[in-house]
């Protein structure tokens, strides 16, 4: 009997064990909801950011990470039921991926303070909100000098959605760069309106190409209407953002800066596990590795040798803060 009673109290102590070492993994494990303006494949501004919490997810296991995801959500007013589903359903960080955000997640936040919240482009963080802010002028202004170079017409067209967040940024920092070597060159700026109208962007890129752009640039998911319109044109080189977009069109891609969005996501995670879940603004720069330009290896060879050479020194002096790249004021 007595041995019996030994081995029951061992058995009660191992289980007790082995429950808090379940509850411990438990609450380890950090559950991630993503809110999209478009789709997890829009091979722009929405997949990528997916593709950088896939990573995280990847890199530390399906076992510590959980990943929820809802698309089509750019309105705001729909997004707001999301978010405050996924908060009341205990998720620990929830990115709502667009400056149109802010708004939503400043009244929602305050009512869930022990969950972190995240929007960009932004840079008002708060308790409980992380903003994260692309520096897009800095890899926009390389490519404006690539743009300034490469035009036969020295007529340069943009696409733009809405006069807000990165897409301004990106196309101050543009026509800055393409100025600083090629002073001649026309940079002609247009706007749909919309982050997302694919139609109205192939529109525009063909009203910048009947006006005699030979090289087009832009930003958003909408830029897929743009490329494969500029696909239609030979001799019409396209330069990306947010992602290397070249299997869109690969005879017309020429390059694209890339936000390296599983640093920001893996730097919320890691300060969350330190006890701080908001009030950070994190930056995206050429610096930190955050923003890279990306060159589409099936058309490396129009770019000239020493085009190539003066866009890496420019890199480094903007690096190094030799070169400030001005924002808008």
């Amino acid at each position: 009997m007595k041995k019996l009673s030994i081995l029951i109290v061992s058995l009660l102590i191992l289980s007790a064990l082995l429950s808090a070492c379940a509850g411990q993994q438990q609450a380890q494990k950090i559950r991630i909801a993503l809110i999209l303006p478009s789709t997890v494949d829009d091979l722009s501004w929405s997949q990528g950011m997916t593709e950088g919490v896939k990573a995280v997810q990847a890199e530390l296991g399906e076992d510590k990470v959980e990943v929820a995801i809802s698309e089509r959500l750019g309105n705001p007013t729909d997004a707001a039921a999301a978010i405050r589903q996924y908060a009341s359903q205990g998720f620990d960080l929830i990115i709502a991926h667009g400056s149109q955000y802010q708004s939503v997640l400043e009244e929602i936040a305050p009512e869930f303070p022990k969950t972190s919240f995240a929007y960009g482009t932004g840079f008002q963080a708060h308790d409980n909100i992380f903003a994260y802010d692309p520096q897009a002028q800095e890899g926009a202004y390389l490519q404006g000098m690539l743009a300034a170079k490469l035009t036969k017409t020295n007529i340069i067209g943009v696409v733009g959605p809405i006069e807000a967040g990165d897409a301004i940024k990106y196309n101050y920092g543009f026509e800055q760069g393409v100025k600083a070597v090629n002073p001649d060159a026309e940079v002609r700026i247009a706007y749909t309106g919309s982050f997302g109208d694919i139609a109205k962007a192939a529109e525009l890129a063909k009203a910048h190409m009947d006006a005699g752009a030979d090289i087009l640039t832009g930003t958003a998911q909408q830029t897929v209407g743009a490329i494969r319109a500029c696909a239609e044109r030979p001799g019409v080189y396209w330069l990306g953002n947010d992602m290397d977009q070249s299997s869109i069109a690969p005879n017309t891609v020429l390059t694209a800066q890339a936000y390296d969005w599983k640093s920001v996501v893996m730097q919320m995670v890691k300060f969350r596990q330190e006890g701080k879940v908001g009030g950070e603004h994190l930056v995206l720069s050429l610096a930190n590795g955050g923003l890279n330009i990306v060159v589409n290896p099936n058309l490396s060879s129009v770019i000239p040798a020493d085009v190539m050479a003066m866009i890496e020194q420019a890199k480094k002096d903007i690096i190094d803060g030799k070169l400030v790249v001005e924002l808008p004021k």
